[in-house]
């Protein structure tokens, strides 16, 4: 089941949008995103910063997990408890893909993994990230 781009867009981030990432598609086991690099996206090597990687894979859980929550009354969203990130390769152009999975979910945590890719489809980072649901809004 994908969910509509107002849907997505209400779980991305004004972090998101400042690194560049656009949600292609969403649903409640998949999102798939891009970020076209920039030189605001390297290190001083000339790569990738590896935080960019970090933040792909958590935006998709992240939002995965929400739409995850709010389709199947487990809360108002979820928020990432825990990111592990491995590093695989270096990029230094082109545009970057991530694909995010649900691994597991339930009424109080959920479990995904994703993938960054280059271009060519060589995998870059892969994650896998902890959600916790949101029951309630803070204030």
């Amino acid at each position: 089941m994908d969910v509509t781009d107002e849907v997505a867009a209400q779980f991305t981030s004004p972090f998101d949008e400042l690194y560049g990432l656009r949600v292609t598609s969403a649903s409640v086991d998949r999102v798939t995103a891009q970020v076209p690099l920039e030189p605001k996206h390297m290190q001083p090597y000339g790569i990738v910063h590896g935080g960019v990687y970090a933040a792909m894979i958590e935006a998709t859980c992240s939002i995965g997990g929400s739409v995850w929550a709010v389709t199947n009354d487990a809360g108002l969203g979820a928020m990432g408890v825990s990111n592990h990130t491995d590093f695989l390769r270096s990029a230094r152009a082109g545009t970057l893909t991530v694909i995010a999975t649900r691994v597991q979910s339930g009424g109080t945590l959920q479990l995904w993994q994703a993938d960054v890719m280059d271009e060519a489809g060589a995998p870059l980072a892969h994650g896998v990230v902890r959600l916790m649901n949101v029951k309630e809004k803070a204030g």
